[in-house]
């Protein structure tokens, strides 16, 4: 199949129903397909087969589900003449996930066993499709510059940390970016009432109605607090946990929307039922309820163990909604700390990944809400940010001009 996206670009769809038309993308939430290797191996060789027919001077591949067309392309050139002297990027989308399979299953890769080494696919007797892209990538980046640094680090290295240190010349990080026309609370198509900075008293509309919808009581003065997320240890559900009983004995309400582990959606339904005036929680994903969220809730909670981009806080920039993040990744790099002496910032940030750091943040939003006008020129200052995808656009387009010429990067 072939379309056309814009003017130029061609979009071309590999079919393979024996392999992709499931339920799920990868697995469910319990566990991942025993076949996610040869579906995956299937889908970078032919991936590679098409571009034999449509050659082009830069293969860019993302995260470990397409980390063998970089692998196959490099370690065997006399199998794709067609490509001969193109370049290959490779994104790291979240390195916590990087295609690790038994060693028996090496054949499906039909690559030369020479290639099962720890210099190479090898990861502790596994294969590591992932740290087979990082080992022969021309170009490395990630979705934010912050994460490019992190990912160097034992932290948040995820075992791979001396493979990018490596190649830390060649790694670059490139914060994504938000369309705009579709995350916009001028244009939503999904919420009833639209706003911008100067019509911020419409918000509140939002707000109600979302109130509404989670079936929580209407409290015109408490501020409404909000997540939409995946229930994991990863995007601080752990310190969400911790400190519940407490966020509960404060003047607010919280919604929740998100799907992940079981623990986590059980401790979704229990407090529910503890306090059901207070806390509303919808287990899964609803986009138009997601953009409900973004444009109705006061605050926005990311307390992210590591992010490395994040987007729904650069949502609910442009909505007004302030986020509460911690400082890491992309989360740092996009939400500036409020200062109220300077008249600055756009949220409120923590530092360390400790339960009494969040709550610390979540008091002090609540404390600035109580004083209207400092809050809404927070807000005025938040739905000013731009990430839209133009910046971020223009830098790829760099990276591969002087990629393709030569040029040091």
């Amino acid at each position: 199949l072939q379309s056309t996206m814009g003017q130029s670009t061609a979009v071309y769809l590999i079919r393979a129903d024996r392999y992709f038309d499931r339920e799920y993308l990868y697995g469910s939430a319990d566990a991942d397909y025993a076949d996610n290797a040869e579906r995956f191996v299937f889908f970078s060789r032919a991936a590679l087969e098409l571009l034999r027919r449509e050659p082009a001077e830069i293969l860019h591949c993302h995260d470990w589900q397409t980390a063998l067309a970089v692998v196959g392309f490099k370690v065997q050139p006399q199998r794709y003449p067609e490509l001969a002297g193109a370049k290959t990027v490779f994104t790291i989308h979240n390195l916590g996930f990087q295609g690790i399979f038994p060693a028996e299953q090496w054949p499906l890769l039909d690559l030369d066993r020479a290639f099962f080494t720890p210099e190479f696919l090898e990861f502790y007797g596994r294969i590591n499709l992932l740290k087979g892209a990082l080992v022969w990538a021309d170009k490395i980046t990630t979705v934010s510059p912050s994460y490019a640094e992190e990912i160097l680090t034992p932290e948040q290295g995820f075992g791979l940390e001396g493979v990018l240190r490596q190649r830390a010349g060649d790694v670059v990080g490139i914060l994504n970016g938000v369309d705009y026309n579709r995350w916009s609370p001028w244009t939503d198509p999904y919420i009833a009432h639209h706003f911008g900075p100067n019509s911020l008293a419409v918000k509140e509309e939002c707000t109600r109605d979302l109130r509404r919808i989670f079936g929580l009581p209407d409290r015109h003065a408490t501020p409404l607090l909000a997540m939409i997320s995946r229930l994991t240890a990863q995007k601080g559900f752990d310190l969400i946990e911790t400190v519940f009983d407490r966020l509960m004995e404060r003047d607010l309400q919280m919604v929740v929307l998100g799907s992940g582990e079981a623990r986590y959606e059980e401790f979704l339904r229990t407090g529910v039922s503890l306090h059901p005036d207070r806390f509303a929680a919808r287990i899964g994903f609803d986009e138009p309820l997601a953009h409900q969220i973004e444009a109705g809730a006061d605050i926005f909670l990311m307390p992210s163990r590591y992010e490395p981009c994040g987007l729904n806080q650069m949502f609910s920039l442009k909505y007004g909604t302030i986020p509460i993040v911690r400082a890491v990744g992309g989360l740092k790099d996009t939400v500036q700390p409020y200062d109220g002496n300077a008249g600055a910032g756009t949220g409120f940030v923590f530092q360390t990944y400790e339960a009494q750091a969040l709550l610390d943040a979540v008091d002090h939003s609540l404390k600035i809400f109580q004083d209207k006008k400092a809050w809404n020129e927070l807000r005025a200052r938040a739905m000013a940010m731009d990430f839209s995808w133009q910046r971020s656009a223009k830098q790829y387009a760099g990276l591969f001009r002087r990629l393709v010429g030569g040029v040091p990067t």
